[in-house]
C-alpha cells in the first residue's frame, strides 16, 4: 500500500536529480540563518558550490548544541509570522531544542507520517489509538494529523491512566495503537493480567520515539496479537515521518525526496560507503521554517540502496541500533543497552522490564543489569536462582565481552514508564 505511490517508488536517477534541485535551495535557504552563515563562511564554501550531491559532505555538520545555543529561535531562516507551530525536545538535561513549522511544513510533515502509516498497513476504516502524550513533544501531533489525512478515526488518548487506556482501547475498537513501544508492552501486560486482550481489536502497532529491539517487538506482538512497525524522526528534523518500515519490516525507509541520508565514521566525521554502520546524518531538502544541514543524529545504523520487495525505491536505514550518546564505555569496551536488551529478551523466567546501573569502584567501571523476575517464589529457590543468575551473566559477556553483576529482583518492582524509557542510572561521578 502507498500513500503517494509515484513518489515512493521512483526511479533513483530522477529522485537523485530532485534531491540535488532540492538541496541547492535548501542550503541557500539555511544560509538566511546566522548560524548556517557563519559555518559555511568559516568552512568558505557557498551554496553555488553544490554542482553534485557528492559536493554535501563539503559542508558542516550541525550538531544539538547548535539548536540549544541558538534557544529559542535562532535556527529560524523565515521571520515569525510565517511559523504556525512551534514544538520543542523535553529539555530534561538543559534548554529544550525548539523547532518551527510554516503552513507548508505542517501540510508536508503529515503527508510523511501518512506514508508511513499506510506503508504499516492503516487505512481509513481504522480506528487508532494515540497514546503519546500531546504537547511540545512532535510525536503524538505528527501521528494524529497524518493518519486523520488518511481518513482513518483518530482518538487522542494521550499518555498515562492505563485503566482508561484499555477501557478506551475496548470500547471504541481501536485497530491502530499508536505508542512508545515500552509503554505499549506494559498496556500489552496490565491487558493480559485483566484477560481482556481477546476483547480488544488491535492489529497494527506504530511505535517510535525511541528504541525497540526485535525481542521486545515480539513480546508486544505475542502479547497483543499484533504486527507492529516502527517508524523514525526527531524534532530538529521535523518529527516522526522521516523513515518508518513497510509490510515486509526489513528496513525503514527514508522519504528521500525530503531528506538526503548518510552514514559517517562517529569519531572523525569520514562519510562511510552504503552498507557499512556509521552516525546518521541527514540533510532536509524541503522545510521551509528550519532547514538543517547535515545534522548529526547520534543514531547508529546502516543505509541499503536496494528496491524493497514492496516496490518502494527510497533507501532503507537498519534499525537503530544504539546513540553514540547512550553508548557506555565499561572497561574500554562499547556497550549499547539495546544489546543488553536482545540478551534478556530471550532467557526464561524473567520479564522484558530491566535497569542498568554504572558505578566506579576501586578507579574501574562497573555494570549491574537489574532484571525482575516473573515468579516472585523464585526467590526462595536460591539453587534455580543461581542458576538464572549465571546463565544471564553467561550469556552477557558472550555478546558485550565484558562481566556484568546480575541482580535478580521482585516481580513488578522496576519502573515502568508512559513515555520514553530511561534505562541507565550512571553513578560514577558520584561514587
Amino acid at each position: 500500500m502507498f500513500f503517494q505511490k509515484e513518489i515512493e517508488t521512483m526511479p533513483r536517477a530522477d529522485l537523485e536529480k530532485l534531491q540535488l534541485e532540492r538541496l541547492k535551495e535548501s542550503v541557500k535557504r539555511a544560509s538566511n540563518v546566522p548560524v548556517y552563515k557563519k559555518k559555511f563562511e568559516e568552512a568558505g564554501i557557498t551554496p553555488d558550490d553544490i554542482k553534485s550531491l557528492d559536493d554535501l559532505k563539503k559542508f558542516p555538520f550541525t550538531y544539538k548544541a547548535d539548536f540549544r545555543d541558538n534557544y529559542p529561535f535562532g535556527m529560524y531562516a523565515v521571520p515569525m509570522k510565517d511559523i504556525v507551530r512551534v514544538h520543542a525536545s523535553s529539555g530534561t538535561t538543559g534548554k529544550p531544542t525548539v523547532v518551527g513549522y510554516t503552513k507548508n511544513d505542517i501540510d508536508m510533515w503529515s503527508d510523511l507520517v501518512a506514508r508511513v502509516a499506510v506503508a504499516a498497513g492503516v487505512t481509513n476504516e481504522d480506528v487508532v489509538h494515540v497514546a503519546f502524550g500531546y504537547g511540545l513533544f512532535t510525536g503524538a501531533f505528527g501521528l494524529h494529523y497524518a493518519n486523520e489525512k488518511i481518513g482513518a478515526t483518530v482518538v487522542p488518548m494521550s499518555s498515562g491512566n492505563t485503566e482508561k487506556q484499555l477501557m478506551l482501547l475496548q470500547d471504541f475498537g481501536a485497530t491502530v495503537l499508536v505508542a512508545t513501544p515500552t509503554y505499549a508492552l506494559y498496556l500489552s501486560e496490565v491487558a493480559k493480567e485483566k484477560g481482556i486482550v481477546d476483547k480488544l481489536k488491535l492489529k497494527i502497532g506504530l511505535f517510535g520515539a525511541e528504541g525497540c529491539s526485535a525481542g521486545m517487538r515480539e513480546q508486544i506482538e505475542r502479547n497483543f496479537g499484533i504486527i507492529a512497525t516502527d517508524n523514525y524522526g526527531m524534532s530538529e528534523l521535523i518529527g516522526p515521518g522521516v523513515s518508518g518500515e513497510c509490510k515486509f519490516r526489513c528496513g525503514l525507509h527514508i522519504a528521500e525526496d525530503h531528506f538526503i541520508a548518510e552514514i559517517i565514521d562517529p569519531a572523525t566525521g569520514e562519510v562511510l560507503p552504503a552498507g557499512e554502520e556509521g552516525e546518521l546524518v541527514i540533510t532536509s531538502l524541503t522545510k521551509e521554517a528550519l532547514p538543517v544541514i547535515r545534522y548529526r543524529t547520534g543514531d547508529i545504523t546502516s543505509l541499503n540502496y536496494d528496491v524493497c520487495e514492496c516496490g518502494r525505491t527510497h533507501v532503507r536505514m537498519a534499525k537503530v541500533r544504539g546513540r553514540s550518546d547512550d553508548m557506555l564505555i565499561i572497561k574500554g569496551v562499547n556497550v549499547f543497552p539495546s544489546q543488553i536488551e536482545g540478551v534478556l529478551m530471550n532467557i526464561n523466567h524473567i520479564s522484558p522490564h530491566y535497569m542498568l546501573e554504572v558505578r566506579r569502584e576501586n578507579f574501574s567501571d562497573s555494570l549491574t543489569v537489574i532484571v525482575e523476575l516473573i515468579d516472585e517464589k523464585l526467590l526462595e529457590r536460591f539453587q534455580e536462582l543461581d542458576a538464572l543468575r549465571n546463565e544471564i551473566r553467561a550469556k552477557l559477556r558472550t555478546v558485550l565481552g565484558i562481566d556484568a553483576k546480575i541482580k535478580l529482583v521482585s516481580p513488578n518492582t522496576v519502573e515502568r514508564f508512559q513515555g520514553k524509557a530511561k534505562r541507565v542510572i550512571d553513578l560514577r561521578d558520584k561514587d
